[in-house]
């Protein structure tokens, strides 16, 4: 995962801070735009996570903060719904410019009723998925109900918000007021996916049924069972993000994987921004590595080792595999387990004084669940020495380094 700090104008000229974040190759197939909750920031915890799970199934993510909020330009007291709107069109015209027109949006909370107006004005979008969003923008005025007269009567009322002040204008209330999403969502001809906490006590379920009943198909609904509003619970934000990058690509375009412009195969992507947690392309394949929470890492995928002791359970199951199948041996399942550790070798005189006397020792358990007698299991346990990967970790190694310029 490869992330930039850029900033793009909005409608109004003012410069909006925002982050883009590229999947290990640094070639997305396809580019999201994700919209954060009513006073939120593109660098809020659940939609880094779901950044990441999008990058990490190919896909470029721009994440801003809107007018007035985070890093960006502008004064928040003059914002409004209608502003979020056109913030999102004037992202997308910069990586329309710059990149690729955005094909999946994502929004949180308001973010997603924003995303679901900003869907129907960009004809690059084809998918929308929204998180936690409320049916309809007004909702928002439960926030401000017992300021409703200081704001009718002054034109303005100071709110706190996640024990923060903000300043909210009459013309705010006004431009929510004004806004009928059900007519957009019968009109939209966008894919849309509709998340929701059944016990998200900000904005409650039934405006999810109210989107998923008024939208049009295509159209999907997933249940974020236990999560709060705010995905404060990492797993959720992950899993949604997952969630949404597999769903968006059965409606979106994937364009054919072009031919390697070189014999390099694979690439591994870790920015400042992360500790551990490495972006990986293998041919058409995005992974994740990482390492245990226990020495710092977020334990998003498996660890180095952990990759390698796969890589030999894996070839070792399909060597076997194959080798049954040309002699026509009935297999049911061939199941491979991996156990990787250092030893001392058992020839070293000064094992206690020097860790090079160290060995790797990949302990394998081989189960082959078939009907066959001795003979045929014992050949298949002289196959299994000799898969690809197991000749080549016994096999002396050459690594050739090169420092790109």
């Amino acid at each position: 995962m490869n992330i930039n700090s850029i900033f793009f104008e909005n409608k109004e000229g003012q410069k909006l801070s925002a982050r883009l974040e590229l999947p290990a190759d640094r070639k997305p197939q396809n580019f999201a735009l994700f919209a954060h909750c009513f006073t939120c920031n593109k660098n809020f915890s659940a939609i880094r996570n779901i950044s990441r799970a999008l990058t990490s199934k190919g896909f470029g993510v721009l994440r801003f903060d809107f007018t007035g909020l985070g890093e960006s330009e502008g004064d928040f007291a003059d914002t409004n719904f209608s502003g979020n709107i056109e913030d999102l069109v004037a992202a997308a015209e910069f990586l329309d410019k710059n990149h690729m027109a955005p094909a999946l949006l994502v929004g949180h909370s308001l973010g997603g009723a924003a995303v679901i107006y900003a869907g129907s004005l960009l004809d690059s979008v084809r998918a929308v998925a929204t998180i936690g969003a409320p049916g309809d923008p007004d909702h928002l005025k439960h926030l401000f109900t017992s300021l409703q007269d200081d704001i009718e009567s002054s034109g303005f009322a100071n709110v706190s918000i996640g024990g923060r002040i903000f300043k909210i204008k009459k013309q705010f209330i006004d431009d929510l007021e004004a806004r009928d999403m059900s007519e957009v969502l019968k009109n939209s001809k966008n894919a849309l996916l509709v998340a929701h906490s059944p016990q998200d006590n900000i904005v409650g379920i039934d405006h999810a049924s109210k989107i998923f009943k008024t939208a049009r198909h295509p159209k999907s609904f997933v249940s974020l069972d236990n999560a709060d509003h705010l995905l404060s619970n990492r797993e959720d934000s992950l899993y949604i993000g997952g969630v949404i990058a597999q769903w968006a690509q059965r409606y979106i375009n994937i364009p054919d994987e072009k031919k390697p412009e070189t014999e390099l195969q694979v690439v591994a992507s870790l920015p400042d921004s992360e500790k551990f947690t490495t972006q990986i392309k293998a041919g058409k394949h995005f992974l994740v590595a990482d390492e245990p929470e226990s020495i710092g890492g977020n334990n998003f995928g498996p660890s180095p080792y952990e990759l390698v002791s796969s890589a030999l359970a894996a070839c070792t199951a399909m060597t076997i595999r194959m080798y049954a199948d040309r002699k026509e041996w009935p297999i049911e399942e061939v199941n491979v387990h991996i156990k990787h550790s250092k030893i001392h070798a058992d020839d070293c005189n000064t094992c206690e004084s020097s860790n090079a006397s160290k060995i790797d020792k990949f302990l394998r358990v081989i189960e082959i669940k078939c009907d066959l007698d001795a003979s045929q299991r014992k050949k298949l346990m002289e196959i299994a020495d000799k898969c690809p990967v197991h000749r080549s970790l016994h096999s002396e190694i050459q690594i050739e380094s090169i420092l790109k310029e």
